[in-house]
């Protein structure tokens, strides 16, 4: 019985590609987003790696995830039978939806997995002022 991958489309949210980078030898690591009532999560699977090996930035609504994942635990001298797991430089670049605050965002690394959680933009209350009223003579 043959496994395969399969693959989804996420509607709310588009990959960028980088530009000025060759696209040889990157990577693009699997990510999951996700909205909850708490705002706008997006989760990458990064295993292998440590949180000083990547970077998260942000212009605008787009928000980049890069970084290098080293290959340190094979003998130079193997042969590769199967070979899934990719190495090296990576990147990926969401174009997020409007609505949601880039500049309020927190991220974790936890067990191979970073996760970016993006509240909602605050609506500004309405403030409420007293005009004062003077006496006309």
């Amino acid at each position: 019985m043959a496994v395969t991958k399969g693959s989804s489309t996420v509607h709310f949210a588009a990959r960028s590609h980088s530009t000025g980078e060759p696209a040889t030898g990157r990577w693009t690591p699997n990510t999951d987003i996700y909205a909850t009532e708490t705002g706008l999560v997006i989760k990458a699977e990064l295993a292998g790696m440590k949180s000083d090996s990547l970077e998260i930035t942000v212009e605008g609504q787009r928000l980049r995830i890069n970084g290098i994942r080293p290959d340190c635990c094979r003998s130079p001298q193997c042969s590769f039978l199967v070979m899934e797991i990719s190495y090296g430089p990576f990147e990926t670049v969401l174009d997020l939806p409007a609505g949601y605050d880039l500049s309020q965002a927190k991220a974790v690394y936890v067990n191979g997995f970073l996760r970016v959680d993006v509240p909602p933009v605050q609506k500004p209350q309405p403030k409420t002022t007293k005009v004062p009223i003077s006496e006309g003579v």
